[in-house]
């Protein structure tokens, strides 16, 4: 994987978002330097997180949004047109609670079953830290301060509004135990 990935997902990523959607790609390259920032806590899979912080937003580009469900879109992308690496395909489809989303879309049997959750709790968790602790801007931001912008953004009674309210206790709590991790990690 190494620095190699890192520096492919990067260029998919601005490819793909740096002039469709440049709001998007400023929260995508943010959301990878919080992962440049906990990657302590996770060793071997440090830079498959920064490739996934890199690319979980990638479904969102015009040409790849087929279902609507960007987790899903871009995921599909990844696998069939470019033949990523599996787990980092699974970490962008599931990135940030996607299947609750799925679930709001009538899409959680095709996620689940195409792009099954990583086995992994502590990079799924560093993975959703770094999203919601990113403003669409790519600015910092805290996990409350971020689903209140979601839900302000989209409105409460939208699907993604629903989602992000059903979410927010599990958000809350992934940031939590990612944040736990690095007070124990010595700098």
């Amino acid at each position: 994987m190494g620095e190699e990935m890192a520096g492919w997902a990067r260029r998919v990523a601005a490819a793909e978002l740096g002039d469709a959607l440049p709001r998007r790609w400023a929260h995508s390259r943010g959301v990878a330097a919080r992962a440049a920032e906990v990657m302590r806590i996770l060793g071997e899979d440090a830079d498959l997180l920064i490739s996934a912080a890199t690319l979980h937003d990638v479904g969102y580009a015009p040409h790849l949004a087929i279902t609507g469900f960007h987790p899903l879109d871009g995921a599909r992308f990844l696998r069939d047109e470019l033949g990523a690496d599996e787990r980092l395909i699974r970490l962008v489809a599931n990135h940030s609670f996607a299947l609750l989303e799925a679930e709001e879309r009538g899409l959680r049997e095709e996620l689940a079953t195409e792009f099954p959750l990583l086995d992994d709790p502590l990079l799924v968790d560093a993975l959703v830290y770094c999203d919601m602790t990113t403003t669409p801007d790519g600015g910092r931001t805290t996990a409350q301060e971020r689903v209140a912008e979601i839900i302000d953004r989209y409105s409460a009674d939208s699907v993604v509004g629903r989602f992000i309210r059903r979410a927010a206790p599990e958000i809350f709590a992934a940031v939590g135990r990612v944040e736990a991790a690095l007070a124990a990690q010595p700098r």
